[in-house]
């Protein structure tokens, strides 16, 4: 996953470590009770030079969600926009992922996340796209999961560290039977999510999407709404059970990592006819266009790194 990492840095509490220096201490309260959060960020290259794809949404959402901890960061939200940017040029990118994080001190230990330091790292690496470009024509297979989705409602928002065990094991059970991806349920037993994606379907020319109860609202997620809904199709949120997507003429996962990725088997049942349906087609290109700033019209959700 990670390349020539001995000439890259990763950005920590307001200055740059070699790669292979920056590290957390055992000890770190996020280490044991996972009270931190982060963001998952992608750039692009685009004919203007690298750009990051809706960076501010990002950064705002990494401060609410440790808001939500009662974490309060160090930096503005225009100093971690800067430090995305830098950081990109400094690892001598053109396009990849960003990863900042915000995590908590070794201060002390116990339950009790008083008097600790509030940490915050910013690293970026090449990270091609999570799927191949043959899983992203020929889709992807998937599992019902037999793991449930949290309906703590602090997951439904944000990236925050502590809610991601049962996403993990979803994916590994998914992995050990041959899939590669899982659908988690609510609590009330409607579709949530994938294990790190948010789900679409298609059903008679209409696009179909989980409410955000208990699933994270994604970047990702929002944009193709918007995306779709430019383009004329109907869009709507509502809850969603296993029936609907078996019978859906379309299926579509989407993400900062796989951005828009066609489902096309679920279980043992094919969806559609197996392979990438034409309106998840035309988004996908839609889509791409916009990230690689061959659409003006959002240029808007570019922020180009030289800026």
């Amino acid at each position: 996953m990670f390349a020539n990492t001995e000439k890259k840095v990763i950005w920590k509490n307001g200055t740059y470590e070699k790669w292979e220096d920056a590290s957390v201490h055992l000890l770190s309260h996020t280490m044991h009770y996972g009270t931190g959060v982060f963001e998952g960020v992608r750039a692009y290259k685009t004919d203007s030079g690298p750009a990051i794809f809706r960076l501010s949404d990002h950064t705002n959402r990494l401060f609410e969600a440790a808001d939500k901890l009662g974490i309060k960061i160090p930096y503005s939200h225009d100093e971690l926009n800067q430090v995305q940017k830098d950081i990109f040029l400094k690892n001598n990118l053109d396009e990849g992922y960003l990863r900042p994080i915000v995590f908590l001190g070794s201060e002390s230990l116990g339950i009790r996340a008083s008097g600790l330091s509030v940490n915050v790292a910013v690293a970026a690496w090449e990270w091609p796209s999570y799927m191949s470009p043959e899983a992203k024509e020929l889709g992807i297979s998937v599992i019902k999961s037999s793991f449930d989705q949290f309906s703590n409602p602090l997951h439904s928002g944000y990236k925050i560290i502590g809610t991601y065990i049962n996403s993990t094991m979803a994916l590994h059970e998914a992995i050990q039977k041959g899939a590669d991806e899982a659908i988690l349920l609510d609590k009330d037993g409607f579709i949530s999510e994938g294990s790190g994606e948010n789900i679409f379907i298609i059903k008679d020319g209409a696009i179909l999407t989980p409410l955000t109860n208990h699933c994270l609202n994604g970047i990702t997620r929002q944009s193709v709404i918007t995306i779709s809904e430019d383009l004329g199709y109907e869009v709507c949120e509502k809850n969603l059970t296993m029936d609907d997507l078996l019978n859906s003429d379309e299926a579509f996962f989407t993400g900062t990592a796989v951005e828009i990725t066609p489902i096309s088997k679920i279980d043992d049942q094919i969806i559609g006819k197996g392979l990438r349906g034409p309106i998840t087609e035309n988004l996908q290109r839609n889509y791409n266009d916009i990230i690689f700033g061959k659409n003006p019209d959002y240029n808007h959700w570019l922020s180009l790194v030289s800026n």
